[in-house]
């Protein structure tokens, strides 16, 4: 075993099956420092045992057990807060713990973004206007708008997957869906510009009032309005899943519609809408590459995630870089409420904030967030801040970005 890290008070909280800590500093007992170097202000008597395990695998694994939980792989204890009176911790404190023993488990990160190919292949069946009215399963699209002012994909029949389409060249949304059970997978979403620069309109990449819709291994970018917006006239959506996309904007390599070069297009990647006379939405954001969310743009305030009205998002294995707000977590009362979200083993790099919470956002739950280099401020509360039940647990310093296996690599 190896000891190191900072003498901590720990309020438990539970997170699936494992129980994550809230962590305050303390000053160590003189008991304590024999074991490691604790630092802090607020003396605070410890109550239990806390040990953060982070995996280490080796030839001959070991075990690890307490009365509800087993652990069969060898661990490297990375922080270690000790009871009051340690009641002889390494003699006979361990099989007297119990169910004081609390493990929690520091999660790895893999991949993120795009993890194969997008986009439509060679003999793409060419269209300006695609509308789905029937179940099955529509591949190989090229769907180029030439930019017109109407939907270039319309979904309104339930049971439908697209699928390694290119979408592009368009003045309004992308793709609409009105339906259930739509699967968006492999598809290239780019150049849906409405307006101009100047002149901001939206273009939404992905929109409608979807039930059960899996957006799976799609690059959407360059973006007039939001790449995923749920719902713009705020009716009723339901359970949609984004994973492994890459969802990003940046200056225009060249004119486009009427946006100049160097222009950079868009809102936010995703933006959530929802009145609370609505079944409150679910969302979930998992292993995403978000990035490119920032100033000289359209809107003040641009944002990579805008959580905002009536849902309840989780957002987790996402890494945010290269955004003026990576997180624009939002609270409310009245017609629209406010957002729950829980953010879990995200990383964020070279941006102006990770996360604002506005409007005394509730439940606002954030686990394991690294903070990387170049991020201005962590946690910024504006506008009312945070509200009952925010926590922030396991905030940590992430290895460099370029370590990361993303679609950018």
């Amino acid at each position: 075993m190896k000891f190191r890290g900072i003498g901590q008070k720990m309020i438990e909280h539970q997170i699936g099956d494992l129980r994550i800590h809230e962590q305050a500093k303390c000053t160590p007992t003189a008991r304590s420092t024999s074991i490691h170097n604790c630092s802090g202000k607020d003396k605070v008597p410890f109550d239990h045992l806390v040990i953060f395990l982070e995996p280490y695998r080796t030839e001959s694994p070991a075990s690890l057990t307490d009365n509800s939980l087993r652990m069969n792989h060898s661990y490297c204890f990375r922080y270690l807060v000790l009871c009051t009176a340690l009641f002889g911790l390494f003699n006979s404190a361990l099989p007297m713990l119990g169910k004081r023993l609390v493990l929690a488990e520091e999660p790895g990160f893999s991949h993120v973004g795009t993890n194969s190919l997008v986009g439509c292949g060679p003999n793409a069946k060419r269209v300006t206007r695609l509308v789905i009215d029937q179940p099955g399963v529509y591949e190989n699209f090229l769907v180029d708008g030439q930019w017109s002012d109407s939907t270039l994909v319309k979904i309104v029949a339930d049971d439908v997957t697209l699928r390694q389409c290119e979408i592009r060249n368009g003045k309004h949304n992308a793709v609409t869906i009105d339906a259930k059970n739509v699967v968006i997978e492999s598809c290239k979403i780019h150049h849906v510009l409405a307006g101009s620069f100047d002149d901001q309109r939206d273009a939404h990449g992905i929109t409608g009032r979807p039930t059960n819709l899996t957006i799976r291994n799609c690059d959407i970018g360059w973006i007039s309005g939001d790449c995923i917006q749920f719902d713009p006239g705020r009716g009723p959506w339901n359970d949609v899943l984004i994973d492994h996309c890459t969802l990003w904007t940046g200056p225009l390599p060249e004119d486009a519609g009427d946006f100049k070069r160097g222009e950079r297009p868009g809102e936010n990647a995703v933006d959530t809408k929802q009145r609370v006379s609505n079944d409150r939405s679910r969302m979930t954001i998992r292993n995403c590459l978000i990035y490119g969310w920032k100033q000289p743009a359209q809107i003040n305030n641009i944002s990579a995630l805008n959580l905002k009205n009536h849902v309840t998002v989780e957002v987790e294995q996402c890494l945010l870089y290269d955004n003026e707000i990576c997180f624009r977590v939002r609270g409310g009362l009245g017609e629209y409420g406010g957002s729950n979200v829980r953010i879990r083993n995200c990383r964020i790099y070279d941006s102006s904030v990770a996360v604002r919470a506005e409007d005394a956002v509730e439940h606002l739950k954030i686990w394991h967030l690294g903070i990387g280099h170049g991020v201005e401020r962590p946690i910024y509360p504006a506008g009312g801040g945070v509200g009952p039940g925010f926590e922030n647990v396991g905030q940590h310093t992430p290895p460099p970005r370029q370590e990361i296996a993303s679609d950018r690599d």
